[in-house]
């Protein structure tokens, strides 16, 4: 069987980029986005609130200032990152709006951060789902734990190389599951003890002091901040919608907020009714279960539905549902994790192969990196989810706190715009969110350093030093590129004027151009300088890689095709000016070498006399890190149009 077709089982048919209606079939309504992209932050909710109310130890009747400071801290971010939204439509989130808005390199810090954070969103989301589903096993499978994770992630790798919608429609009954079971026990359980609510305030209130009067208002103070920063695990996700707005479904941006919303509802809902359990069901950590585990336990049992076995079997669904959830949150890792490499590979932070989309219109080397990436910390960490939150929270925070300080200084920058006094709300909304995700990093990174937090920022220091080095080196390239247009762009044109048509039956040199005029010229002129008179025709071939850049962005797909047939006219125009026959074959699609490889075999079916040229960037000192960043696309050419009997040249560009 042959690798293509194998491919093709595997991954699924390739897509056409060029059709219209292939971008539309692609794109995600808000109900379908809060499935992919919202589920992060919903499964927040099963290792969230636990690690809050074992942060406050015994003192549990404190849970109730949790309960309700997470619900406003959800609708905060939420509210916030709306404004995200509406200033980059196109995506890019936390990243564009710290590069745009407050400057390049700490919008390298972000996008490093984000990085970070979905790795870590794959490899905490995968750790916790395993860790319910052992809740209700046996404790002798606890030590295959790390090997269930790795099978897990190695599963998701597969179903997102088949692409987005593929991955969504097998999660979406989890989804609804999971929503469905935990609403049912959240309800109910509140309800079942609603006889205790109008005590619980008073009895709040009387208690906190009585504790402020033991250890003073300033020790509870710092339990309630300490306990509320080690829940940050649970705004996690929340700016996902904002990375990947390019994925929606038009009108983005009212799509956008609809998923928003609904995730905001929900989270808030569900992070804060289990918080509620706790309290009024009176949790306590049970050896080998998470803390939701054994309160769902109790609350099931007092359903009264059935007897031991079928209360079990209840139990087994919820967590199932729950450790279901978790792998659809480790999902939008793979969804959003792509998409910022994407946007940094635009902007040169990362190698360009990032923007590149697979035949599934997938940023397939983002998904790869991605999934490695967190098999590795969870190999390093040995899946503790503990351990595993400390890092993900330092990340995620540092990106909301970098996002909203951007939001800050926007509006005052625009303060008496356009907006009016309506600036003066959104500057206090992005102010309130700042003070608060600056405040929980702050708490984390003091209280956490010696326990992870210093591996958050060496791994994001270490990211951002790699990102500046191979930026640095694309634009020393691109300096050097345009020296040589510089000097090509002086070549004179012809003073003909008439269209020349090739003779099919004549010698003919194909030239495999990209978009530099001076490296299409140079090799022209080498071609011609070194067989002179030798050749008739001279045919140019560009084909275009369809990208996430240009996929995602409205209108760039034309600019792209008029970018291209431009350079290709020039080309063209220049040689009918000294009076050689040329013409122009262009192509677009996801792979630029197999693109340019049938390209060139049709061009041989009707000139057999034909031999093609490109040109390769030579550098003074090579190494493995330079052909990474520079795709030898060339090479690949030349050994595939040589297994078809093709001739091909590469002549080097030195830069």
């Amino acid at each position: 069987m042959k690798n293509k077709k194998i491919r093709e089982i595997i991954l699924g048919k390739a897509l056409d980029p060029m059709k219209s209606e292939t971008r539309h079939s692609m794109a995600l309504v808000a109900f379908l986005a809060w499935v992919g992209l919202g589920a992060d932050g919903l499964s927040s909710s099963a290792y969230g609130p636990e690690e809050t109310f074992r942060a406050l130890g015994t003192h549990t009747h404190l849970g109730l200032y949790m309960a309700l400071a997470t619900a406003a801290t959800v609708f905060i971010i939420a509210l916030a990152y709306n404004q995200v939204i509406e200033l980059f439509p196109t995506g890019g989130g936390g990243y564009r709006v710290a590069t745009k808005l407050v400057g390049p390199y700490l919008g390298l810090v972000s996008g490093c951060a984000l990085i970070l954070d979905y790795v870590l969103t794959i490899a905490i989301s995968v750790a916790s789902g395993v860790d319910a589903l052992a809740s209700f096993l046996p404790l002798w499978v606890q030590p295959y734990k790390l090997a269930a994770e790795a099978f897990f992630i190695a599963a998701l790798i597969m179903m997102n190389l088949r692409g987005l919608k593929e991955a969504i429609r097998i999660l979406l009954p989890i989804f609804l599951g999971f929503v469905a079971t935990h609403l049912v026990l959240i309800v109910y359980g509140i309800v079942a003890h609603a006889s205790h609510l109008p005590l619980l305030i008073p009895a709040t209130i009387a208690e906190t002091t009585s504790l402020a009067q033991g250890i003073g208002w300033s020790s509870v103070a710092g339990m309630l901040l300490f306990a509320y920063s080690q829940g940050g695990g649970t705004y996690t996700g929340l700016e996902a919608v904002s990375n990947n707005v390019n994925m929606l479904a038009e009108p983005r941006v009212r799509t956008g907020k609809v998923t928003m919303f609904y995730m905001a509802v929900s989270l808030a809902i569900t992070a804060g009714g289990i918080i509620m359990l706790y309290l009024l069901w009176d949790a306590h950590p049970v050896e080998g279960q998470t803390l939701n585990a054994s309160t769902f336990k109790v609350i099931i049992a007092n359903m009264g539905l059935g007897g031991p076995v079928l209360n079990q079997v209840m139990l087994a669904v919820v967590l199932l549902f729950e450790a279901g959830l978790l792998f659809v949150a480790a999902n939008t890792g793979f969804l959003g994790g792509p998409s910022v490499l994407s946007n940094m590979a635009s902007d040169s932070w990362v190698p360009h192969q990032f923007r590149y989309l697979s035949s599934r219109l997938v940023t397939q080397n983002g998904i790869l990196v991605m999934g490695i990436a967190a098999l590795a910390i969870l190999f390093w960490t040995g899946g503790q989810v503990t351990m595993l939150l400390v890092l993900y929270s330092l990340s995620v925070f540092l990106t909301f706190a970098i996002s909203l300080f951007g939001l800050c200084v926007y509006w005052w920058r625009n303060r008496g715009g356009p907006e009016g006094t309506r600036w003066i709300g959104r500057f206090l909304l992005s102010l309130v969110g700042f003070i608060i995700c600056a405040g929980i990093l702050a708490i984390l990174l003091v209280k956490r350093f010696a326990d992870g937090g210093w591996a958050t920022a060496a791994i994001i220091a270490a990211i951002a030093c790699l990102c500046i080095f191979i930026r640095n080196h694309y634009r020393e390239t691109k300096r050097a590129i345009h020296l040589v247009d510089t000097v090509f762009a002086s070549q004179p044109f012809g003073p003909g004027r008439e269209p020349i048509e090739p003779d099919p039956q004549a010698q003919t040199a194909v030239f495999i151009v990209g978009n530099s005029r001076g490296g299409g010229l140079h090799a022209l002129l080498w071609v011609q300088r070194m067989f002179p008179g030798h050749f008739k025709n001279f045919l140019f071939v560009n084909a275009r890689t369809v990208d996430a850049h240009v996929y995602g962005g409205e209108g760039a797909m034309e600019k792209m095709r008029e970018d291209a047939a431009e350079t290709l006219e020039f080309f063209v125009d220049f040689c009918h000016s000294h009076g050689m026959a040329a013409a122009s074959y262009i192509g677009f699609g996801t792979d630029a070498v197999e693109e340019i490889t049938r390209m060139c075999e049709r061009i041989s079916n009707e000139f057999p006399n034909a031999i093609f040229f490109t040109s390769k960037l030579v550098f003074g000192s090579d190494n493995w890190l330079i052909r990474l960043l520079h795709n030898q696309a060339s090479l690949a050419v030349q050994r595939r149009l040589h297994l078809e009997g093709l001739q091909m040249v590469i002549l080097p560009m030195k830069v």
